[in-house]
């Protein structure tokens, strides 16, 4: 099976990591411990050496996730926010350390490239009446000026999930998208929310959307590129009051700003 891997530049980046330190990371079972929140660091400021380093190191694990690891792209977003002005402790072996030692010992992790077409049979549908709804003549906007489609249909599969009260100082939410032609992942996001949400009804609303958004921006990207889509876009997520929102036209929404996510 076809697969691909930044493998190269892990090592670019493990060797880089040993002429700094002086040794290989500690090898870790996961990028970040669990409930680890270095938004409540208290430790010294960094000087100005140890900043270039700490944004060196951060900056070369953004690249990795751009070319395929998107497993440590929550806590790479999570230690980014603090390159301006990090202290001590976001570079201390449970944090940017832990990354590449968990990097060091995965650093054969690969995506396979798989091009059979995923069943979704088994998955129920909620097919409801929309004709008395504002949506009742929805169509989806196809470009009159993309290129016919050639070569075999792929399907779009997406799954979107949100980490509620993920900063514990601001309250907000992290949402995080993975998207899947056939059973290939081709795109990956993980953002922390602008808005605070009050309930985990909000946070996954607000994710939803932006999956959405993600999908509508993708099916016309393939169109342009001349792929042939099979039929509509299979979304997923975990929380079943939005699944329930989004499927059922008449549900009610209880808050302005969920009712704007929700249309």
């Amino acid at each position: 099976m076809l697969c691909y891997g930044p493998k190269k530049h892990i090592e670019k980046i493990l060797d880089n990591y040993r002429r700094i330190y002086g040794a290989w990371p500690k090898p870790a079972t996961s990028p970040l411990v669990a409930g680890n929140h270095p938004e409540l660091d208290t430790s010294e400021l960094l000087n100005e050496d140890n900043q270039k380093i700490n944004q060196s190191l951060i900056g070369a694990l953004q690249w990795v996730i751009q070319i395929g690891r998107f497993d440590v792209q929550t806590a790479v977003m999570t230690l980014s926010r603090f390159c301006a002005m990090p202290r001590q402790g976001h570079l201390q072996v449970d944090r940017v350390k832990r990354i590449h030692g968990y990097l060091s010992k995965m650093r054969r992790a690969t995506i396979k490239i798989r091009t059979d077409v995923p069943d979704h049979s088994n998955i129920p549908v909620k097919l409801c009446d929309w004709e008395c709804s504002c949506y009742a003549d929805a169509k989806e906007e196809i470009p009159l000026d993309a290129p016919a489609p050639k070569g075999k249909p792929v399907t779009m599969t997406s799954f979107f999930d949100a980490n509620p009260h993920h900063d514990l100082i601001s309250g907000k939410s992290v949402t995080g998208v993975l998207h899947q032609l056939n059973k290939t992942p081709i795109d990956w996001h993980s953002k922390l929310q602008s808005t605070v949400e009050m309930a985990t009804f909000g946070s996954e609303c607000v994710a939803a959307r932006t999956c959405a958004e993600q999908v509508i921006d993708l099916r016309l990207t393939l169109r342009y590129l001349g792929v042939p889509i099979n039929g509509p876009t299979m979304v997923l997520g975990d929380n079943e009051p939005v699944i329930n929102s989004a499927a059922i036209p008449h549900s009610k929404m209880h808050k302005r700003w969920v009712a704007l996510s929700h249309h």
